[in-house]
């Protein structure tokens, strides 16, 4: 029979507590920071901006013609977030009218090859993720 020492979760023996393998605690600052930069990057708008603009520089009305769904405002406050990130430059061309154009940076450009591996993972598991949700739903419907 094994014990368990006193503070000890249930399920937790002191041998699993004590093991020779010990994780580093998080650092909580950077926890939140990895959270932040991993909300704006997951972001379905981010997503969709970056990966339109790896073919190279476009204005605003290309990009939300590009993209389609989006509105004027959601447009402008994402280009806004990733622009202060660090993702995405802004170039005003003085001209009549005034022309301004988005582009990667280079961390734009190296964020966008692992949202692409993410999109092609995520086309290519399409139809099991479907059926895994079909037979949860049925279970659930069930009990």
């Amino acid at each position: 029979m094994e014990t368990t020492m006193p503070g000890a979760q249930d399920g937790t023996s002191a041998r699993d507590r004590n093991s020779a393998v010990t994780m580093p605690v998080p650092d909580q600052p950077s926890c939140e920071a990895v959270n932040d930069l991993l909300s704006r990057v997951g972001d379905k708008w981010t997503v969709r901006v970056v990966m339109s603009l790896t073919g190279g520089a476009l204005r605003f009305s290309e990009l939300k013609r590009g993209i389609g769904s989006i509105s004027q405002r959601m447009l402008t406050r994402t280009l806004r977030a990733l622009e202060r990130d660090g993702i995405v430059s802004r170039t005003v061309t003085p001209s009549v009218p005034v022309r301004v154009d988005y582009a990667l940076t280079p961390l734009g450009e190296s964020v966008a090859k692992p949202i692409a591996h993410l999109g092609n993972w995520a086309i290519a598991n399409q139809a099991e993720t479907l059926r895994a949700r079909a037979a949860y739903d049925r279970a659930q419907d069930v009990g």
